[in-house]
């Protein structure tokens, strides 16, 4: 295919390598009003079927070989496609296996969940990396938002959070040594919590955007400077007790937090 237009794409007759290299073919035809770069008019024959849900979640793309027999269009400018889907977050690459749809998640505001819970329900296989559990004397500035003395003795857990063995956010949480027995802790901080009598009901949270520094860009394994989310959760009893603050980084392209909005009269 000639690199300076559509007009040669895939020619009438010629056998495409799959039903789906076809269908993003087709895609492309479709799209010929527009005058951006064939990498960019890929990208979006991509993206539309990922919207649409004809790829959908884990479902492999073609190989940059296959597209580039599909569409005639060169092997930098497939991949400069899937270059630009992979930054938009849309796409994953795994060593050896390719490039494939990457999941959203959908988070709402108002349901207190922990990350353990939250993948069981999504039918996803959560693990964590444990990169540090100590327990100290708390920071003035954890004394004031867990209202403990000076004395009390705190619990710092600092976890990579994987679904499916991807990694989607690093949790640093303290909580009064009180509410947890360490030795209990395995998948859930909220479990262990829960046999104490001291699981969170309701939680304050404040996100601001953000890029990855070196070390979170390699616990999240994104390239250094990629969109995250920073979240800092205050959580407390069902007494208004405040029993834990936790500081996360979420990957941006990985989640979209929603909150539902009422009109006030």
């Amino acid at each position: 295919m000639a690199e300076n237009g559509l007009a040669a794409l895939a020619p009438q007759g010629e056998e495409l390598p799959s039903a789906l290299s076809q269908a993003i073919v087709a895609a492309m035809r479709s799209d010929m009003a527009h005058e951006d770069p064939l990498y960019l008019q890929l990208a979006r024959a991509i993206r539309g079927l990922i919207e649409s849900g004809h790829l959908r979640y884990r479902e492999s793309l073609p190989s940059e070989r296959t597209l580039v027999r599909a569409t005639g269009i060169s092997r930098v400018t497939v991949r400069k496609a899937i270059d630009q889907l992979f930054r938009e977050g849309l796409v994953s690459r795994r060593p050896g296996a390719g490039s494939y749809v990457a999941r959203k998640f959908d988070q709402p505001m108002s349901v207190l969940v922990g990350f353990s819970a939250d993948m069981t329900r999504r039918g996803l296989a959560g693990r964590s990396i444990l990169l540090g559990k100590t327990v100290s004397l708390p920071k003035p500035d954890e004394q004031l938002k867990l209202a403990l003395s000076p004395s009390d003795k705190v619990l710092r857990l600092s976890r990579v959070r994987l679904a499916d063995d991807e990694p989607l956010a690093i949790e640093n949480a303290v909580v009064p040594l009180f509410a947890v027995e360490p030795e209990r802790i395995e998948h859930s901080l909220y479990d262990a919590m829960r046999h104490t009598g001291n699981r969170p009901v309701r939680a304050l949270q404040r996100l601001r955007a953000a890029v990855a520094n070196t070390d979170e860009a390699r616990h999240l394994e994104i390239p250094e400077g990629s969109p995250i989310l920073h979240i800092e959760r205050h959580s407390f009893l069902a007494n208004g007790k405040p029993i834990e603050v936790t500081h996360s980084a979420y990957r941006g392209d990985r989640y979209d937090f929603v909150a539902e909005l009422h009109l006030e009269d």
